[in-house]
């Protein structure tokens, strides 16, 4: 697998809602994704809401060999807009079968559970396992080959794990953000894949002083530099920076080429800009999810 994915939320139009401008430069971007060796794609029933796995079904249908999308369920939209918990069976079901139509599979490779978001739904305490059960339901249907989380706790990736196997867990963490680091730690014991969202930090990190200076030596960007060093980070990680423009997306896949050339000193420098051990978080708090 590609350690550098795709993610597919900004494909959607402003603030994650509805189509984008021009449909068909979001269709041509998934194609130039994996013309270029992206084989990890990350999206979400919520982004549009259904508008992002629809583009994908029309740009990659039927889906190539060898790639993966991942697709989060258990998050609806409110009419504000806002992402709301929902991990209901009735409506975890109905949004595998909506993404299973709109990217025209038979399957989906792997299907997240969303644990996390800004607003709490009215089936909000719904428990974990009640929802994790459709999902094993639905694997022994053929529906679901595998299954993640998206924004666990290390307890909560514990208790799921006493339903069914994980494959995945999609956690924020990046060079500035490091709250996810407990439940990557258990990811990289138990070999569970670990997906980091908000990876460069939704553009903030363009022009930090520490990747300046590996930017410059090595003649590439500081966001590049970012990616890299979340795979030197961590061989459990794949990332998913998101983008709509052709050019940063060929930018984003080129950072694994770079990454095994930060030399030891600048990966201890950028890993030492924050103290992970007073950074983790025993659950996220993200509004959203995919890097902005």
């Amino acid at each position: 697998m590609n350690r550098v994915g795709y993610g597919a939320l900004q494909l959607a139009g402003q603030n994650v809602w509805g189509p984008p401008d021009d449909p068909e430069s979001a269709r041509q971007v998934l194609r130039l994704a994996v013309e270029l060796g992206v084989t990890f794609f990350d999206t979400a029933n919520a982004y549009g809401p259904r508008t992002v796995n629809q583009l994908i079904g029309q740009a990659l249908r039927p889906l190539p060999e060898g790639v993966i999308v991942g697709n989060k369920v258990g998050a609806v939209r409110g009419t504000d807009r806002s992402w709301i918990v929902d991990g209901h069976p009735d409506t975890v079901r109905r949004q595998v079968h909506e993404a299973l139509a709109d990217m025209g599979t038979e399957a989906s490779e792997l299907t997240y559970l969303r644990l996390v978001g800004d607003t709490p739904g009215a089936h909000a305490d719904v428990p974990m396992e009640e929802s994790l059960g459709v999902l094993v339901e639905l694997r022994e249907r053929g529906l679901v080959r595998r299954i993640g989380l998206s924004g666990a706790s290390p307890r909560m990736l514990a208790r799921a794990q006493r339903v069914t196997p994980i494959a995945a867990v999609q956690n924020r963490f990046n060079l500035i953000d490091r709250s996810g680091v407990r439940v990557l730690a258990d990811c990289e014991a138990q070999g569970i894949l670990f997906v980091p969202y908000f990876p460069l930090a939704s553009g903030r990190l363009s022009g930090h002083h520490a990747l300046t200076g590996p930017a410059e030596r090595l003649g590439v960007t500081p966001a590049q530099v970012a990616l890299a060093w979340l795979l030197r980070r961590s061989p459990a990680m794949v990332v998913i920076p998101g983008t709509s423009k052709p050019g940063h997306l060929r930018s984003n896949v080129a950072a694994s080429g770079i990454a095994e050339d930060l030399t030891e000193d600048e990966v201890a420098r950028l890993t030492g800009l924050v103290d992970e051990s007073k950074a983790a978080l025993d659950r996220p708090t993200a509004a959203a999810d995919g890097d902005r």
